[in-house]
This record gives structure tokens, sequence and C-alpha cells, in this order.
């Protein structure tokens, strides 16, 4: 069973993904309702992918991003951003940092797993 960190500061949208992500596919949904708590989960948990929101309170989805990336232990979990920006200079400074992926927000709830595993590669 996949286990995916949702880390996004709007407790609406963390259960609308929790809910799609376990009624399409089982999955196991973690929690964090900021950057800083999505890195510690992360950490301790060593989920198979992360979600992240792109604007947050505080610190943002890139900075968070940037953090996960000098931890060896978190170096290798790939990141999906969810953003709202979806013009193209906002999408070519997202892919410069090496997420794995974008996924637009507002999303299809009952596409999202789908979504996910076309940008990881991993089987449906």
């Amino acid at each position: 069973m996949k286990r995916i960190l949702v880390i996004d500061d709007e407790a609406d949208i963390r259960e609308v993904i929790e809910a799609a992500l376990e009624l399409t596919r089982d999955w196991q949904v973690l929690q964090a309702a900021s950057a800083e708590a999505g890195l510690s989960v992360a950490d301790k948990t060593q989920p198979d992918a992360i979600l992240l929101d792109v604007m947050m309170p505080g610190m943002d989805g890139p900075t968070a991003f940037a953090r996960l990336q000098k931890e060896a232990h978190t170096r290798l979990i790939p990141v999906v951003l969810l953003t709202a920006k979806v013009q193209s200079a906002d999408r070519r400074r997202f892919a410069a940092l090496g997420v794995a992926g974008v996924i637009d927000k507002p999303f299809d709830p009952m596409r999202l797993a789908e979504q996910i595993e076309a940008l990881l590669g991993w089987d449906g």
C-alpha cells in the first residue's frame, strides 16, 4: 500500500485528497497543515510520495522542497506540487526545481490518483 503525505494549509483540500486517494486506490494518506509540520512527518514516516502545496503561510512549497532535498533520508521522496499558479513562467520555475510534477488546483478528485501515477511512473 502506498503512503502519500499531503502538505497543504487548507483542511478542505487535505480532506478531499485523502478521501479521493483512499477511495480510488486504497492508499494511506498522511496530512500536514504546514510546511514545517510536513517536513517533520516526512522525516518520521518516509512516505512514498508527497503532494505539496505551493502557496502556504510561513514556509512555501518550493522552500519546503529545497529543505527536503538537503536531507539524505528525504531527498529521494518524489514531490508533486499542487498549485493554482498555472502560467508557463511558473511551470518552468517549478520544473527547474526538480519536482516530480505539478498538478493544477482545482483538480478532479476522481482523477487525482491517475495523475499522480502518471507523474511518478507507478502502475495503476
